[in-house]
């Protein structure tokens, strides 16, 4: 593993990080794949049409559905969703958060009771690292507790200590793993994330801490819970620093386009979120002059692409009006072409990006981005 960093401009950072599935140029987008698909009837074929570098799938859910012992003697991840290029697997820590009422935290781990058929679960951080090996996955990361952004401050400090511990001993078990001879990846990567909630100290603290633990790679979890946009990238503007430049840092569950271009400039490489597939599932498609809701009235006789310029599947062969028939319809083709169309504005956003900070213009191209994009459409 390598990531260089190719080009600065202010704090926006255009790198590349090398992989034993390719390389990822970032900042980049990844393409929430949960369960090893995109909702939305979107195949692994589909995804690299659109452009797709990286897709995240979930450990917690991959474990207790189809299960990641199954998906090992089947290959691996990989090789079971058909898809060669990078994957991330999140640790299944968001769960200890969103699962609020149906898990246990104790210093060993997290019991959960399933989701889908109430039976107990325990994962602690060795758990975790081992379903992410078994799925080989080309990103694994640490297993954390992501406290709400309102919990008290002596419950983030203590839930952020424990973190701190059960990173550890992610670590410790990744490397043990490695060195097994049926291990499908021995090159998995670990990032570790960074937690607090929206307390200054305890932030730039826990950074200072796991930047000194030289792993592959930092996140940045437990934004976009609750807190405000300000909040957020205050966040941002005060741990981002204290990370290491030269690793990619990637910002959990982030965001909206404008979120993104924001978040880059203080010096992200890595995002993900659930946005454009669940937006476009709803008749909602992004555009460079904002979100539209193809539902509406207006767009029944609109027979324009999405977005004049676009060549996604979608803009290239069907209007809106078209698009707006088949949402009145129910029929499922709106929600696949709605889809594709946002996986692929978000993944030539990020070109986009790439390209502005190559030409030393980034925040001047935010601004007019940022400007357009925040403009009212039907």
């Amino acid at each position: 593993m390598s990531y260089r960093l190719i080009v600065e401009n202010g704090r926006a950072k255009r790198g590349r990080l090398s992989t034993v599935h390719g390389d990822i140029e970032t900042p980049c987008f990844m393409n929430v794949a949960t369960v090893g698909a995109i909702k939305g009837a979107v195949s692994s074929d589909d995804l690299l049409s659109i452009g797709t570098q990286v897709v995240l799938s979930n450990t917690y859910h991959l474990h207790v559905r189809t299960g990641d012992e199954l998906i090992k003697k089947l290959g691996g991840l990989h090789s079971f969703m058909g898809w060669k290029g990078p994957i991330l697997t999140d640790s299944g820590g968001f769960q200890v958060f969103s699962l609020a009422e149906m898990r246990k935290i104790k210093e060993e781990g997290v019991t959960f009771q399933s989701h889908i058929d109430g039976r107990r679960i325990f994962m602690g951080p060795e758990e975790s690292i081992r379903i992410q090996s078994n799925l080989g996955s080309t990103i694994a990361m640490a297993f954390d507790e992501c406290p709400s952004s309102k919990a008290d401050r002596d419950y983030v400090k203590q839930s952020v200590e424990r973190t701190t511990r059960w990173l550890v001993r992610c670590r410790d078990e990744l490397e043990r793993l490695r060195s097994l001879p049926d291990t499908i990846n021995k090159e998995q990567l670990l990032f570790g994330i960074n937690q607090g909630a929206v307390y200054d100290d305890i932030r730039t603290e826990h950074a200072d801490i796991i930047s000194a633990m030289d792993l592959d790679g930092y996140a940045i979890g437990g934004l976009a819970v609750g807190e405000t946009h300000e909040e957020m990238y205050h966040i941002l503007d005060i741990t981002v620093p204290r990370l290491p430049r030269n690793k990619p840092v990637y910002l959990m569950g982030v965001g909206t386009p404008v979120n993104i271009i924001e978040a880059v400039r203080r010096g992200v490489d890595f995002f993900d979120c659930v946005y454009p597939s669940r937006n476009g599932r709803h008749g909602h498609a992004y555009t460079h002059h904002g979100k539209m809701n193809l539902k509406n009235q207006a767009y029944e006789e609109d027979l324009r692409p999405i977005e004049e310029g676009c060549d996604c599947p979608c803009c290239r062969s069907y209007s809106r009006a078209y698009v707006h028939h088949l949402l009145k319809a129910k029929e499922m083709l709106a929600m696949r072409l709605l889809v594709l169309h946002n996986l692929h504005f978000y993944n030539h956003l990020m070109e986009e990006i790439r390209a502005a900070i190559e030409e030393g213009n980034y925040d001047e191209w935010a601004d007019k981005t940022i400007e357009r994009m925040t403009e009212n459409l039907p």
